[in-house]
């Protein structure tokens, strides 16, 4: 058993602490944007005690393995947040691999998992404006030791925001191209061969003067930070995400996903945005294209919780954002005996969302017209010690590698395709959806 302490201080701004460590291996901030309960939780964390890292061609069980990592379950603080320390990881998309054996190609620099755990957390509270400081231990004095040295990360001094442009300037594929894949999606549906398949095209550049990635994330979250913004520091890597999708949560039990599927552009005036969110909410298409997704979803949580508990409670919601709105639907379940979020992990990874319909078919088809995503559309969660874990679904995010120059990205957009789809819309939405991550790093900031 592991003991815990929870200790309290003054509201700081999350970003504002990680400012300070931003470039530390394994430097970690899950930050929620937004207003309500979804947006209450923001948390730090660094210097883990443990990290796991299974790259392409490891013969272990990744899964086996972050169970080994994450240990025992142990009791939750009754009071405490919902993450009250244990395990971060990041899961690219080729660990579906993993799991059904499609000789997927990799990036070079991503591997396939990897996580790491930590015993010391920092809890930021926006609702009620303070922060929790956890510390657990296999003693009471080691778990006051770690939770103390949390609350010493608050002391630290934050760096300077970057007022100037990140990069000179993003190249982006061929619209052409992309427009010609999706030609060819929607033929290999009206074949048969698949109902639904998000298709995704990539724009690359690299850092320029003192910027470092961590600058990407301060401005983003400054400009519109989104449920599941994030910020991940690895050994020459690093990961910053706007990411308005989560993917799974068990809390309690009980399992929840909320897919997103149909996206509309941000109106210029309140009359025309109104409008585009209310087309949205009436589109046929979106509507279909969303229902596939839930269908799906349903299906993979189905083979971990219990027989009958699955249910849509909500479908179809437009929820607006810096650049889009989207049509998101929930499904919920309760864990089987036995099972946990790791085997939940297991069965619904990746995300039906950004793969489609039937989702095996779709992966092959998604392999065949793109080079290997990496993080993109992979996913970024953490796993308590007691059970409960959460993740999101890796879209508006983009992913670092340091080279002897300095820092290179690549950011990708997808769109679902379906029967009906026209290739130069879908070509657009996918314009729409990185506008915002292009003008954080093209533009100065204020």
């Amino acid at each position: 058993m592991l003991w815990a302490t929870q200790l309290r201080a003054e509201w700081r701004e999350p970003a504002e602490v990680l400012s300070a460590f931003a470039d530390e291996p394994c430097a970690v901030c899950l930050l929620s944007g937004g207003e309500g309960e979804r947006g209450r939780w923001s948390y730090l964390a660094r210097d883990p005690d443990a990290t796991l890292t299974v790259p392409a061609g490891d013969p272990r069980d990744p899964f086996r393995a972050l169970s080994d990592l994450l240990g025992p379950l142990q009791l939750p603080i009754p009071d405490g947040p919902p993450f009250q320390g244990g395990v971060v990881g990041l899961a690219s998309y080729e660990l579906a691999d993993r799991i059904e054996a499609l000789g997927l190609a990799r990036q070079a620099a991503w591997p396939d998992l990897v996580a790491a755990r930590y015993s010391a957390v920092l809890a930021f509270d926006r609702q009620e404006r303070t922060v929790r400081a956890i510390g657990r231990g296999v003693t009471q004095a080691e778990a006051d030791a770690r939770a103390h040295a949390a609350l010493g990360w608050l002391a630290s001094s934050p760096r300077p925001p970057n007022h100037d442009a990140l990069t000179a300037g993003l190249s982006n594929d061929d619209g052409e191209t992309y427009e010609a894949a999706v030609a060819e999606v929607v033929g290999r549906i009206h074949a048969g061969e698949i109902f639904q398949a998000n298709i995704a095209r990539s724009w690359a550049g690299r850092l320029v003067g003192a910027a470092r990635p961590f600058d990407l994330f301060a401005r983003l979250i400054g400009q519109s930070a989104a449920p599941f913004a994030a910020y991940l520091r690895l050994p020459g890597l690093a990961l910053v995400s706007n990411s308005p999708e989560r993917f799974v949560e068990v809390r309690q039990g009980w399992v929840e996903t909320r897919p997103i599927k149909g996206t509309r552009p941000r109106g210029r005036t309140p009359a025309e945005d109104a409008a585009l969110a209310d087309d949205l909410l009436a589109s046929e298409k979106d509507r279909a294209e969303n229902l596939m997704i839930v269908d799906l979803m349903r299906n993979d949580l189905a083979r971990v919780c219990a027989p009958g508990s699955v249910r849509a409670p909500e479908l179809f919601a437009v929820e607006t954002f810096a650049n889009v709105h989207h049509l998101v639907s929930t499904v919920v379940g309760r864990l089987a005996a036995g099972k946990g979020a790791v085997e939940l992990l297991a069965c619904a990874f990746p995300p039906g969302s950004i793969t489609g319909a039937p989702k095996v078919q779709a992966m092959k088809v998604i392999a065949a017209l793109e080079t290997p995503r990496g993080p993109y559309c992979g996913s970024l969660f953490w796993a308590g010690v007691d059970g409960a874990f959460d993740s999101s679904v890796l879209i508006r995010t983009a992913a670092f590698v340091e080279d002897a120059e300095g820092w290179s990205l690549e950011a990708r957009a997808g769109a679902g395709i379906v029967a009906d789809s026209d290739p130069h819309a879908e070509r657009l939405e996918t314009e729409a959806k990185i506008a915002a991550l292009a003008r954080a790093l093209e533009e100065p900031g204020r």
